[in-house]
């Protein structure tokens, strides 16, 4: 999910090309003809995925003897901003290069990563940035029943893509992922007072009021202490998808097949990607306050927190979840026809956060730090 700072004018410019408008721009602008196409769920952009049959004799629409995609077509906002969509998928690229499961852009007939089309409908004549994307196999988080397996895993993977971005990638235009006032930066929590009308007056305004505040105490004025990195920024249940290794049917050994979505990255902290695992892997958890602790036994095995970043992890995600929630519940103000998809988190994520505010910081963090500390394979500081 992306979004600028202003998330009204956000709402107005997702794109809204039908499947024939997509197929042609396939085949235009990437030279591809496109024997299957359906539209996939997105929070701003508008995604495609499509399969290109690589001979001509080929079964129309079938997956065996086809090439897959996703056409990703940026809102309009985000397409102002071509410096950003380069780096990020120049980070895509690189870390598929590293090793990690990330998708790689199909060139354009002229050679290019990326394609500025103009709309020809609406006000303004809004343009948007097209990307043929690889499409990962695997299945979402979010549909399996996760175990600290996975867990742990995900935790590894987080890091480990953190320091090779932070330590390896090098881009003319990495400057641009410092984005300021990008609202899905956790350092921006507080700029969540310019949304926090959208839920109305309740309980769940109550709370996220609390986080607020106590962010704006207790998180702020540490953030210049914490370690400094580039992040994936959006490790949800949604954009990490996974595939059975080995195991039982009765305890499936999973590995990360895919790594979705990199439209968030951004200068922040190593603690904001952890914060941001465990707040997304607690979503669909049956258990979910005991998630952090197999999440961040994973991360430390490969970047061990520090007292201060481990002391910010309880309220940073639950400023993850005010972000995910208020975001959600003012987009979908203005967007209606796209509710369903923009509120999956708050389906379980308003009884996450309450409970964590319920059972308190200093039980979630003993539950946490107890499971991490119980893998007892932290790297050495």
């Amino acid at each position: 999910m992306s979004a600028g700072s202003d998330c009204q004018a956000q709402a107005l410019t997702k794109p809204a090309l039908g499947e024939k408008e997509a197929m042609e721009l396939v085949e235009r602008v990437f030279g591809l003809k496109v024997a299957w196409i359906r539209s996939l769920p997105s929070y701003d952009d508008q995604n495609f995925h499509v399969r290109v049959p690589r001979s001509e004799g080929a079964a129309e629409g079938a997956a065996e003897g086809a090439d897959e995609y996703v056409l990703k077509i940026t809102n309009s906002e985000d397409s102002q901003e071509p410096d950003l969509i380069e780096v990020q998928t120049q980070a895509m690229m690189f870390l598929r290069a590293e090793g990690f499961p990330s998708a790689t852009p199909y060139l354009t007939k002229d050679g290019n990563i990326m394609f500025l089309e103009s709309g020809d409908t609406g006000p303004g004549n809004k343009k948007y940035m097209i990307r043929l994307l690889t499409y990962l196999p695997g299945t979402p988080v979010a549909k399996i029943a996760t175990n600290p397996q996975i867990l742990y895993e995900i935790g590894k993977l987080a890091a480990s893509m953190d320091k090779a971005l932070s330590e390896k990638f090098h881009h003319p235009s990495v400057k641009s992922l410092h984005r300021g006032q990008f609202i899905w930066n956790l350092a921006n929590v507080p700029l969540l007072d310019q949304y926090i009308h959208a839920l109305g007056q309740n309980q769940y305004r109550q709370v996220v009021e609390q986080v607020i505040e106590q962010f704006k105490e207790k998180v702020t004025p540490k953030l210049s202490s914490f370690r400094p990195c580039i992040n994936h920024g959006d490790l949800n249940d949604h954009n990490i998808l996974v595939d059975s290794s080995s195991g039982s049917l009765e305890n499936p050994q999973y590995r990360v097949s895919g790594l979705l979505d990199f439209s968030d990255m951004s200068y922040g902290y190593y603690v904001f990607e952890v914060a941001i695992a465990i707040m997304y892997m607690m979503i669909e958890s049956p258990d979910p306050l005991s998630v952090g602790g197999h999440v961040l036994a994973g991360f430390e095995r490969v970047l061990p927190l520090s007292e201060g970043e481990r002391g910010a992890l309880f309220l940073l995600v639950a400023g993850r979840f005010a972000q995910s929630l208020v975001i959600a519940a003012h987009t979908a103000l203005r967007y209606p026809e796209n509710a369903e998809y923009l509120t999956i988190t708050a389906r379980t994520g308003w009884k996450h956060l309450m409970r964590l505010f319920e059972v308190g910081q200093a039980a979630v963090e003993q539950t946490w730090f107890e499971t991490a500390g119980a893998y007892g394979n932290r790297a050495p500081a």
